[in-house]
């Protein structure tokens, strides 16, 4: 049985993988303008210009700011991962959603200092302690570049979801989540809950 850590991480790291070291985007700004297909490869990583937002005195490479719930006809629902203590209070206060109700997360998050490379959001969900069925997914979110002023965070928008519908699946659920690289750094791991209920 794989353990909790070992759960959190993505299912198949076979994804692209940078050929060169991964390199500050300063070092990526001096390479040889004159090169044509070097500065193809420049934009495709979103390194076209603007001013560098690394803050030297946070050494971390990917800062998750939050995941919002949006579902047609309501308020988005903010959890803010930002704050500190943040991450500790979400599993005491889960948040609402109804029962066969369609929905969209995203995700809003920087990177600085380097490339990342392949980052994923894993979750595992859980019921009374047991893992549901289907209950572990993983999805791409992708390779940035450092953010600039140009572009001061990215935001990354998942699949739509619905909920499930009936009696037997209302009720409170239990989550791990992870964001985790090709590397298999994790960059934010926290627990939260959600309840499934008749109405909102």
């Amino acid at each position: 049985m794989a353990g909790h850590e070992e759960d959190l991480l993505p299912e198949n790291n076979s994804g692209y993988k940078l050929s060169q070291p991964k390199q500050s985007l300063a070092e990526y700004q001096k390479m040889d303008e004159n090169d044509e297909s070097l500065q193809r490869y420049k934009a495709s990583l979103g390194l076209s210009g603007g001013n560098d937002l690394s803050d030297p005195n946070d050494p971390r490479v990917c800062i998750i700011q939050s995941l919002t719930m949006d579902s047609p006809g309501r308020d988005p629902v903010v959890i803010d991962l930002s704050a500190p203590g943040s991450v500790d209070n979400l599993k005491k206060t889960p948040f609402k959603i109804k029962e066969g109700a369609t929905f969209t997360m995203s995700a809003q998050f920087k990177v600085q200092h380097e490339i990342l490379s392949g980052l994923h959001y894993v979750q595992v969900i859980k019921r009374k302690g047991i893992r549901i069925p289907g209950g572990k997914s993983d999805e791409m979110i992708g390779s940035y570049a450092p953010n600039t002023d140009k572009q001061p965070l990215y935001t990354k928008k998942f699949q739509e979801e619905t909920a499930p519908s009936g009696m037997l699946v209302r009720g409170e659920y239990q989550v791990s989540s992870s964001f985790v690289d090709d590397d298999k750094k994790t960059h934010l791991q926290f627990d939260w809950a959600f309840e499934i209920a008749k109405d909102w």
